[in-house]
C-alpha cells in the first residue's frame, strides 16, 4: 500500500499528466482569447481560462474508472499547485498564500459547477451568461463572450469524441479558437 501511494505507481503517470497539464496550459493561453476576445490579460484572466481549460478536461474524465481517474484527480493536483506557486510569485506570502487559495478553490469549483450545469442542460445563453460573470465581472456586457461559449461547447464536443485511451495516453486536444470564432 505504501509502495502505491509514494512508490513507482504514483510517479508512473508523471509524464502523462506532465504531458496532459503542459496542453492545458498551452491551450489557455493561446493569444486569441486576450488580443481578440478580450479576457483580461492579468493573473486572474488567466485563472479564468486555466480553470476552464481544466474543468473541460476533468468534464470529460468524469465518471471514468481506473487510471482516468487517478489522472483526472492528479491533473487537479497539479493545477492547485500551479496556482500555489502563482501566488508566491506574484509575491504573496506564506501567511497570505493559504487564504487566497481557499478563495481560488472556492472560485474554481463554483465555476466548474455553473459550466457543468450549462453544459449538461445544452443551455448555451446559461454558459454565456456564466463564463461573462465569471471571466469579465467588470463589464457590464462582453460581447465575446458568445464567442467563447461557442469554444466551450466545440471543446466539450470534441473531447467528447476523443478516445479515453488518447487521453489517458497524454494526449488532448482542444479547438483552435478560429475554428470556432463567429
Amino acid at each position: 500500500m505504501f509502495q502505491r501511494l509514494f512508490g513507482r505507481e504514483r510517479h508512473a503517470n508523471r509524464a502523462i499528466t506532465d504531458a496532459l497539464y503542459a496542453q492545458i496550459v498551452a491551450a489557455a493561453r493561446q493569444t486569441v482569447f486576450y488580443s481578440h476576445w478580450n479576457v483580461p490579460d492579468t493573473p486572474l484572466g488567466r485563472f479564468e481560462m486555466l480553470s476552464l481549460h481544466m474543468f473541460l478536461v476533468q468534464h470529460r474524465l468524469r465518471g471514468e474508472d481506473g487510471v482516468a481517474q487517478d489522472i483526472a484527480q492528479v491533473l487537479v493536483d497539479e493545477f492547485f499547485l500551479d496556482v500555489d506557486h502563482s501566488l508566491r510569485e506574484l509575491g504573496i506570502g506564506d501567511v497570505g498564500v493559504p487564504k487566497r487559495m481557499k478563495k481560488l478553490a472556492k472560485m474554481f469549483y463554483g465555476r466548474t459547477a455553473a459550466y457543468d450545469d450549462a453544459l449538461e442542460r445544452n443551455d448555451v445563453e446559461g454558459l454565456t451568461a456564466a463564463l461573462a460573470r465569471n471571466v469579465r465581472p467588470d463589464a457590464g456586457t462582453w460581447p465575446e463572450a458568445p464567442q467563447l461559449a461557442a469554444y466551450v461547447t466545440e471543446a466539450c464536443r470534441q473531447l467528447a469524441a476523443r478516445p479515453t485511451e488518447s487521453i489517458v495516453s497524454g494526449t488532448v486536444a482542444f479547438p483552435l479558437p478560429s475554428e470556432v470564432d463567429r
